[in-house]
């Protein structure tokens, strides 16, 4: 090690601040630590699995605040989306869709129902786009937002809930007071 301006050259080492790198000795060269293979997230094909736009339900839920990740109109979100639902929706309509098993960083609760994380394809490995209707992000999410209350499990589940609640309601009788 030499010194320079009363500061230690730790080029050798390769853990110079960008604050002394210009207040150090130029003889040395920075040590490359990493590796030829701890960029390959970075990959410039639209085709490969890592480079496919990721969707998490909370993206789409009207129940959740701005802060709390979603990220398209309360309007035209939809209740409490599962991944299921997304990847059903989006199958489809012809996308190239994965459904990994992560959480969304901002779901504060860890159950099995809002888990999960859904991979679409929407380029080519040419750049193209894989349908014309789906030119970005946004147009996937408002798709899904407004196609998931079509399904049939949505519009059975409504159905059967407010026929099976009418005979209930009748059934009780209020207590008499007693004289």
């Amino acid at each position: 090690m030499c010194l320079t301006r009363r500061r230690m050259c730790l080029t050798r080492l390769g853990c110079v601040p960008l604050s002394v790198w210009s207040q150090t000795c130029t003889s040395h060269t920075r040590i490359n630590r990493r590796g030829p293979g701890d960029m390959a997230h970075l990959t410039t094909n639209p085709a490969d699995k890592e480079r496919f736009m990721c969707v998490y339900p909370a993206y789409i839920n009207n129940k959740k605040t701005l802060a709390e990740g979603r990220r398209i109109a309360a309007e035209k979100a939809v209740e409490n989306p599962s991944c299921a639902e997304i990847r059903d929706v989006l199958t489809a309509a012809g996308l190239n869709v994965l459904v990994e098993n992560k959480m969304y960083p901002r779901e504060w609760n860890r159950d099995v129902q809002f888990r999960g994380r859904v991979r679409i394809q929407i380029r080519l490995e040419d750049g193209t786009l894989c349908h014309e209707k789906f030119s970005s992000r946004k147009d996937v999410m408002f798709y899904a937002a407004e196609m998931i209350p079509k399904l049939k499990s949505r519009t059975q589940k409504s159905g059967g809930a407010e026929a099976g609640s009418q005979p209930g309601e009748g059934g009780k009788k209020g207590k008499k007071k007693k004289k």
